[in-house]
């Protein structure tokens, strides 16, 4: 990354508009009262609004609010987790039938204390979702689980219609960005779901502006391929704080629109490029682009 300057203004086409309506209001109502976290507001998205306000709707964050390991592109609080709750997967049921959700996001902190990664809480918490809301489809996104296939194994059985993780950057640029995590692990766990199951819906994503080449970025769609993963999200990095990382450049919506072109070409079921767009960005719009696609 020599050579490489950080920018500080925001383009045009990344500023937002609060909205602060009576959706905002009862989705936030409603994650305070189940005591739930959300991946919203525990890394600062900037579509909260949109979110919440316009499609009232909200990406849960099971598993606590502190993550063991410490990302310099992520905002959420890092440290030493609590005790499990093993009531938190009905809480988040609960609050997917009272918004009459018909798809939900449900991603997690990394939990690198637990044998098993948090696998068993998240495959209850698909399973406490299906319970309660059958017709709803259910998307994860988890962390590597360090790589156990049996943790993996867990995750994949509890059927969710799409499972993704994220290898958030390019090869060159992770160890840098990512705290305890592997570009190769990352695409090994997005391979073994598909061995375990090759029916399994699989997906990540890459964040841009952190010193990455277009080269680069297109190895990462052919490894990405290589190991037949169906959906991929490209979006934008936002610092969200100065104790993270700076942003070095911002790619305009053309560029994004050049790069979905290339996912497409290369043969992603649904590609998702725009400089908003985050993992669980219109996840419903994209699910049912997909099962169109899979019909």
């Amino acid at each position: 990354m020599s050579g490489a300057h950080r920018v500080d203004r925001k383009p045009d086409w990344l500023k937002t508009r609060i909205n602060t309506n009576e959706n905002f209001r009862a989705v936030r109502r409603l994650v305070a009262d189940e005591r739930l976290h959300t991946v919203c507001r525990e890394a600062s998205c900037p579509n909260i609004y949109e979110c919440w306000g316009t499609y009232r709707t909200a990406a849960f964050m099971i598993l606590g609010g502190i993550c063991t390991r410490s990302c310099r592109f992520c905002d959420v609080q890092t440290g030493r987790p609590g005790a499990v709750d093993p009531r938190e997967p009905l809480r988040v049921a609960h609050s997917v039938r009272s918004m009459e959700l018909r798809h939900v996001f449900i991603t997690m902190v990394n939990r690198d204390d637990l044998p098993d990664g948090g696998a068993g809480l998240v495959a209850e918490t698909v399973r406490a979702v299906r319970r309660l809301k059958p017709e709803c489809s259910i998307e994860l996104l988890t962390s590597d689980m360090m790589g156990r296939r049996e943790s993996i194994g867990t995750i994949v059985e509890s059927k969710p219609a799409i499972l993704g993780h994220n290898i958030e950057t390019v090869q060159r640029l992770t160890p840098r960005i990512r705290s305890r995590s592997s570009y190769v692990r990352s695409i090994e766990f997005l391979s073994t779901a598909k061995t375990i199951d090759p029916a399994c819906t699989t997906k990540s994503s890459i964040m841009l502006g952190l010193g990455e080449t277009r080269d680069e970025i297109l190895r990462a769609m052919d490894d990405l391929r290589a190991h037949q993963v169906d959906i991929l999200n490209i979006g934008q990095y936002l610092r969200p704080s100065r104790a993270n990382l700076p942003v070095l450049r911002y790619w305009t919506p053309e560029e994004f629109a050049d790069l979905k072109r290339e996912a497409m070409i290369r043969g992603f079921s649904h590609c998702e490029a725009g400089p908003r767009v985050r993992s669980s960005y219109h996840a419903s719009d994209q699910f049912d682009a997909v099962r169109k696609e899979q019909i």
